[in-house]
């Protein structure tokens, strides 16, 4: 077990849950927030972008707001989250979930910090770990172990690198996110140099270079590793958990739909060093992919706030990155337990697409799937005390089938 391991309490403490939150709520993160926080009595207000949000259905939000910082004014937004702090009447704790309000955050925190309780950021190093170039140099700066990687800036500089690669790469966007709406993915795998300047041209945004070409690491989803942390205004680690991801959403390279905690202490001392020489302060989601050929473990992806498999990672003493963040931005204790060994997460509807994908590949089979869901001890959706937004996602799901059958 690692230095940075406290050893766990034995009774969780009492905690005061008078300090309301507001959390800016997407996908499946928002209402993993409502419940986490919600079921220790905490007031949560959930800003939605979508007023049919699942997320949004939550028995646990005090009140629900429908507010779209992707289409919205930036200083109308802030102008807007200053209001609602004020009609609170206290100061609130703020949270942002996904890339873009993380950001909006992070950008405006001079402007937000008087009216609410967030971790004093370095400015612009939030952006540094969002944005895939930034974070390369950072790991090269800083000796940490990373993909080895190109910035074409061209078509010309492709077809240089093409014609001397080592195949299979991967074809990712530096900006995960504008790439994911403009096309629906977010990174690829190419196997030839055709293959690659093929989905440079469908993928590229004409003007605006934003696609990077990456080592492909060997080994699938079994090599791949995740941390769950929160560091204090001191970016001394206060809580973590590691674990795995078993299937993703889309298969292979996305986002984890199936996960299982492991414990790993090589992950979390590398993780511990990289964030206290950048100094870095709040949650942290942040990837590795375990290289077989070295032994390292490369750090693939950091996310500079909640990340989407928050709920994975929960100790023993019910212990997870939000609850840390709530408790030591209050002032309080930050309790822990053990690690959950073997504990399971599944993000229902995107894990039966995926299985599908994996069972028409050859890769899992009936017996195989039974048996990954042993160990299963939460779900994104469904939960017994909180059954609305398993409800909308469920209707959700069949609208975007249906949908997709008319398109079709």
């Amino acid at each position: 077990m690692s230095k940075n391991w406290i050893p766990p309490v034995r009774h969780r403490p009492a905690m005061d849950a008078s300090v309301p939150v507001v959390v800016l709520a997407t996908g499946h993160v928002g209402h993993g927030i409502a419940r986490s926080l919600g079921r220790l009595g905490v007031r949560l207000y959930g800003v939605h972008a979508d007023p049919r949000s699942p997320a949004g259905r939550s028995r646990f939000w005090h009140e629900r707001l429908t507010w779209n910082l992707m289409e919205e004014d930036e200083a109308e937004s802030v102008a807007w989250l200053l209001q609602l702090a004020e009609r609170i009447g206290t100061r609130p704790v703020l949270i942002p979930t996904g890339d873009i309000s993380a950001l909006f955050v992070a950008d405006h925190a001079l402007d937000l910090e008087e009216s609410f309780l967030m971790p004093p950021q370095t400015a612009g190093l939030s952006r540094a770990l969002s944005n895939k170039r930034q974070m390369y140099v950072l790991c090269k700066q800083y000796s940490v172990p990373t993909a080895e990687t190109r910035f074409p800036a061209s078509r010309g500089d492709v077809e240089n690198f093409a014609a001397e690669a080592t195949y299979p790469l991967m074809l990712k966007g530096i900006d995960t996110e504008t790439l994911r709406r403009r096309t629906g993915v977010g990174m690829v795998i190419v196997d030839d140099a055709a293959s690659l300047l093929a989905r440079y041209d469908e993928l590229e945004t004409p003007g605006v270079p934003n696609l990077m070409i990456q080592e492909y690491i060997p080994g699938g989803a079994e090599e791949v590793w995740m941390l769950n942390g929160y560091f204090d205004h001191h970016s001394d680690l206060r809580f973590s958990l590691t674990g795995k991801k078993m299937r993703q959403y889309p298969a292979y390279t996305g986002l984890t739909s199936l996960g299982v905690c492991v414990w790993n202490d090589a992950v979390t001392r590398q993780t511990v060093e990289f964030m206290k020489r950048i100094e870095y302060r709040g949650v942290l989601d942040i990837g590795y992919k375990h290289d077989v050929r070295t032994g390292e473990y490369k750090l693939l992806d950091v996310n500079p706030r909640v990340g989407t498999t928050f709920r994975l990672f929960v100790d023993s003493a019910g212990m997870d990155v939000v609850r840390a963040l709530y408790l030591d931005l209050t002032g309080q204790r930050v309790w822990r337990g053990r690690p959950c060994e073997g504990r399971k997460w599944v993000v229902e509807n995107f894990d039966i697409i995926s299985s599908l994908r994996y069972w028409r590949d050859g890769n899992l089979g009936f017996r195989d799937w039974l048996s990954s869901l042993k160990g299963l001890r939460e779900a994104s959706w469904f939960a017994r005390d909180d059954l609305a937004p398993f409800a909308m996602m469920s209707l959700r799901s069949v609208e975007w089938a249906f949908e997709n059958l008319r398109k079709s």
